[in-house]
């Protein structure tokens, strides 16, 4: 039995975890310090919406320091331990983060129901100053991590999202509410946005859910790759063909190719060659072949394929 290996890796792979990371730092340490402005800007203008909003923010602080780490550890070359290196830890990192911003938009909504039938009053133009910074802050911050690829990128990109979004509905009441005495306005805003934001948790988690079950990535057709191997010359047919992906953005494919007939080491060469160009058309991050000879049994033959 002779096995072909091909490994091919994406030339802006590395730089585009690197990118992601330092974008990633960026909007924790933004979160992190406006957290602090909005407690005591709550305090001061009296705005329990905005002291609300600085708990959750402070909780997306967390997500984003643990998506910041897990962005970095995502880096890490392969080694005995993590033969496939450290990319599937930006996936763990998403998952913890799709976590953390569905607690903490439970949280809004538990915070904000209430408030419908007991509005406050606070001071609408302190709340408009803040508003205005909010949006400024985690709008600039958004914008970097909206370039990026990666799933991680892409998670902690909606929490900033859903704190942009808040600072436009807290703006709007703040303008009316400077005009007109309507304040139950703030916690329905509030409810609306959490829910929107709600749709994308459930949107990210059905994005996640495959890549940890190792379902074929939905921008790869198994079969159409399947049929273009087995069109290669001396290739008798192809089983045991699987594709899944690390972390939502790399593809990993194995299978085994049975031969019809012997390969002399030019042949073999040519053959691996072609599914190296194969590997490349597809964009498939990894790829391991084994080869069969004519009459030779599958030692997977009992296994489920």
């Amino acid at each position: 039995m002779s096995n072909a290996t091909t490994g091919h890796a994406m030339h802006d792979g590395h730089s585009h975890h690197h990118h992601a990371s330092g974008n990633i730092k960026l909007a924790f340490f933004l979160n992190l310090g406006f957290a602090a402005v909005e407690i005591v800007g709550g305090i001061v203008t009296g705005s329990t919406a905005i002291l609300a909003d600085a708990v959750h923010d402070l909780g997306d602080s967390f997500a984003l320091g643990q998506a910041w780490y897990f962005e970095k550890v995502s880096l890490g070359k392969s080694n005995p331990r993590y033969s496939y290196g450290y990319k599937r830890f930006s996936l763990l990192g998403a998952l913890i983060s799709t976590v953390v911003l569905l607690t903490s938009s439970l949280f809004i909504l538990l915070q904000a129901i209430p408030r419908i039938f007991a509005p406050n009053h606070p001071n609408a133009g302190g709340m408009i100053l803040l508003a205005v910074a909010g949006v400024t802050v985690n709008g600039f911050a958004m914008a970097r991590l909206s370039k990026d690829k990666g799933m991680n990128s892409r998670v902690v990109a909606l929490h900033l999202l859903e704190d942009v979004l808040g600072w436009v509905a807290v703006l709007v009441v703040a303008v009316i509410l400077y005009f007109w005495d309507v304040p139950v306005l703030d916690p329905v805003l509030a409810v609306l946005i959490t829910l929107y934001i709600l749709g994308g948790v459930v949107k990210n988690l059905r994005a996640m859910l495959p890549v940890f079950l190792q379902a074929v990535p939905p921008e790869l057709d198994l079969a159409v790759i399947t049929r273009e191997i087995e069109q290669l010359q001396n290739i008798h047919a192809v089983h045991h063909a699987h594709i899944w992906s690390l972390d939502g953005v790399h593809s990993v494919f194995t299978a085994h190719l049975e031969l019809n007939i012997l390969l002399d080491v030019e042949a073999y060469m040519q053959l691996k060659d072609e599914i190296r160009k194969l590997v490349e058309r597809h964009g498939l991050y990894h790829s391991t072949v084994e080869i069969e000879y004519p009459g030779e049994a599958c030692r997977n033959a009992v296994s489920v394929s």
